[in-house]
């Protein structure tokens, strides 16, 4: 499921206002300006990467699809069979929610999806979310109208958020007990903060 498509823009007076707030947020950031102002940039630039606030970026993927072969048209005898024709089949949605912003805005639909295969992805459609740095899919087991802290303790990580717009697939690893899973949450590894979470609601 390769991605269809990625832009990448910057904001100007809107990023500004997420820089004033992270800092606010977690002093340790200004802090470490003070101290030098080269080395506090440097800190700053690479552990909690502000810059991010600044950049938008899309992906648009496709709907994920697994092949299947589908049989010949019946037709008279001919001397060579002609070979099965293969056409995509359509996902089966097993739960799906809306989700909302946490400590940051956020917002757009979640699918969880099983393919013809077997396999089983995760969907992102419409989302829309304020970028950070180290942003995780989570598949969460805590209901989405839990404490926030409890969605960084027992989770499946399904990767980084490819873009914070779009529409996004992300695939499950095999064998994952979905029974255990509640939410899908968007999740800030490095401050450990959840950025927009989704009730799993069966379909």
């Amino acid at each position: 499921m390769a991605r269809t498509g990625q832009k990448v823009h910057t904001t100007g007076r809107g990023g500004l206002r997420r820089w004033s707030g992270l800092v606010a947020a977690h002093p340790l950031v200004s802090a470490a300006v003070a101290v030098t102002p080269v080395a506090g940039l440097v800190a700053v630039l690479t552990l909690y990467q502000p810059q991010k606030l600044f950049i938008e970026t899309t992906v648009d993927e496709a709907l994920p699809s697994a092949a299947t072969t589908a049989p010949s048209p019946t037709s008279a005898p001919t001397a060579a069979a002609p070979a099965p024709t293969t056409v995509p089949a359509g996902p089966r949605e097993l739960a799906e929610g809306e989700l909302r912003g946490l400590a940051h805005r956020g917002s757009g639909q979640v699918r969880l999806l099983e393919l013809d295969d077997g396999a089983r992805v995760l969907r992102l459609e419409g989302l829309n979310v304020e970028n950070g740095p180290d942003l995780h899919v989570y598949l969460a087991e805590a209901p989405a109208d839990a404490d926030p802290a409890q969605f960084g303790r027992r989770f499946v990580d399904l990767g980084l958020l490819k873009a914070n717009h779009g529409n996004q697939n992300y695939r499950l690893p095999a064998g994952t007990d979905l029974d255990r899973f509640r939410s899908a949450v968007i999740w800030c590894k490095r401050f450990a903060v959840g950025f927009a979470v989704a009730p799993l609601a069966s379909a």
